[in-house]
């Protein structure tokens, strides 16, 4: 097949143009095109042209290679890339099978699900040990929160199958190097377990909370048919070691289960596992990571800053945005997980701390776009080993649990009034989205003052990209400490730990994935690991 790119069209275009644009653009006959796929979709709403979707497309001819050869040299005709998935083992190869047990993977989140499925797939029927409960009933945990101010540390928007991918926008998009396509197998399953086939193609997918419940159930169904088991409400407290090698894990139940192949798919939220790899010598380092606030706007105000004359077309949806900005005092100030149409949320995973993040629904149709603005740190603001950087996460969350009013509730400022830095007694034109609720006051107290200073430099900045977005009413809302693990769980070459055999650091609690695409891809590549170290084990 052919590969095309930087097809234009117009939004609103009739049904056949793209097919007479292909034609055009190779210059055959209908006759000659024997069919296309659509392989990426997106749009140029610049607020001074046209409004335009732009294609890449895979397309079927007659006499293919001579079309290749008239256009050789033209970065916009080429062989269309090979994105199938080709497995790397089957557990049917193994000569011994008297000895094998099977791999465990810990943490049910994307990066487990895709490593689970990918070895079931393989006929490698892993044990998956995951702390929280089954989606459905961890949604209704998660609300218990959000309605009536009751947390489950066991059961929460952290914790539990789907991982802490399930509630927020549900973005397929990474910016991660992806040579052999790894993150379109990823969205290919995600097809296959009932999301919309547009995630295929368009350029910034998304799938939305709801219905990523229903995927994942299928998901689960999946790997047990193939042989898998899934196990929740199994919390892993131990790990047994022999000489430099994972020999099983220990489950608070009291159960021990024998493994030499252990996939650490724990998330970024799983403290208390994380000190217990500590104490059992898995090496880890401290890394960077961010915080800061989660901020609302009218969606329609980022709809017209975005989009112009074309704000509202229904063809394009909600609009996003993607800010950074380098503060004098050095710190970088960002943008993180922008959700059109979406609301705050409760994220804490532990009693008497207040944590926030954004969601959306697969419509995008709440009044209200959030992101977070989050300031990058580095180890050197939380000096004292791998585990600082979760004490400073804690700090910071206790803090806004208490400017809060020390009932969930978390607290709230207006944008006009941070600027000036003085406490909100009254809320504007926007009502905050966070469920319990917002109490307003004054957030200087919840973040260290250089964080502080950066924010108060960069909303204004901000501005000038997006007009509106310093508005007076504009929310902010604390905290927002979650962005990423705040270690690294070091891993070499051959995706194991450097200095524990047989265990395989993995997706974002690791310190090696952001968010659920490149989750999904670091599973599929972990589970390639494992399978193959099983074969020749």
């Amino acid at each position: 097949m052919i590969h095309i790119t930087e097809l234009r069209l117009p939004v609103e275009h009739a049904p056949e143009a793209l097919q007479d644009a292909i034609i055009q653009r190779l210059g055959i006959t209908a006759q000659d095109l024997l069919g296309f796929e659509l392989f990426k979709r997106s749009y140029d709403a610049r607020k001074n042209s046209a409004l335009s979707f732009i294609y890449t497309v895979d397309v079927s001819v007659e006499n293919e290679s001579a079309v290749l050869a008239k256009f050789k040299g033209d970065l916009h005709v080429k062989p269309t890339p090979d994105t199938r998935y080709h497995f790397v083992a089957n557990a049917a190869q193994r000569t011994n099978t008297s000895s094998h047990l099977r791999p465990v993977v810990i943490g049910f989140g994307p990066c487990g699900i895709f490593a689970a499925l990918l070895l079931a797939q393989m006929g490698f029927k892993p044990i998956v040990l995951e702390r929280g409960k089954a989606v459905r009933e961890r949604t209704q945990d998660t609300w218990g929160l959000w309605r009536k101010n009751v947390l489950n540390p066991e059961s929460n928007v952290q914790f539990g199958e789907g991982g802490a991918g399930t509630f927020s926008d549900g973005k397929l998009y990474s910016q991660i190097k992806d040579p052999k396509f790894y993150g379109r197998q990823v969205v290919r399953e995600f097809i296959k377990a009932g999301a919309p086939e547009e995630i295929e193609y368009v350029a910034k997918p998304h799938i939305g909370t709801f219905r990523l419940v229903g995927v994942v159930e299928k998901m689960r169904e999946e790997i047990i048919s193939l042989g898998g088991e899934i196990r929740f409400s199994q919390k892993v407290t131990g790990f047994d070691i022999e000489n430099n090698q994972i020999r099983g894990v220990q489950l608070e139940s009291g159960e021990t289960i024998q493994a030499d192949h252990v996939v650490l798919a724990l998330g970024h939220s799983a403290r208390d596992t994380f000190k217990v790899l500590h104490d059992a010598g898995v090496y880890m380092e401290a890394k960077p990571f961010s915080v800061g606030f989660r901020i609302e706007h009218p969606q329609s105000l980022i709809d017209r800053a975005r989009l112009g004359p074309h704000a509202g077309n229904k063809l394009i949806g909600a609009a996003d945005y993607k800010l950074v900005h380098h503060a004098k005092n050095g710190r970088a100030v960002y943008s993180f997980c922008m959700c059109p149409g979406g609301t705050v949320v409760a994220a804490t995973s532990e009693p008497n701390r207040v944590v926030t993040n954004g969601m959306s629904q697969y419509s995008r149709n709440e009044r209200n776009a959030n992101a977070g603005i989050v300031v990058g740190i580095t180890p050197d603001d939380y000096p004292g080993g791998p585990l600082a950087g979760i004490e400073f996460q804690r700090n910071l969350e206790s803090k806004a649990y208490e400017l809060g009013g020390g009932t969930y509730e978390a607290p709230g400022q207006l944008v006009g009034d941070f600027l000036m830095g003085r406490a909100s007694t009254a809320l504007g034109s926007v009502t905050p989205s966070y469920k319990p609720g917002v109490h307003l006051t004054d957030l200087a107290p919840s973040l260290p003052a250089y964080a502080i200073e950066a924010i108060r430099e960069a909303i204004p900045a901000f501005e000038k990209q997006i007009k509106g977005f310093s508005m007076h009413d504009a929310i902010l809302t604390g905290v927002e400490t979650r962005t990423s693990s705040p270690l690294r769980i070091t891993r070499g070459d051959n995706l194991q730990s450097v200095n524990i055999k047989g265990l395989y650091p993995a997706g974002e609690g690791a310190g090696y994935a952001g968010g659920i695409l490149s989750a999904g891809v670091d599973g599929i590549r972990v589970a390639e690991a494992v399978a193959l170290s099983c074969l020749n084990t």
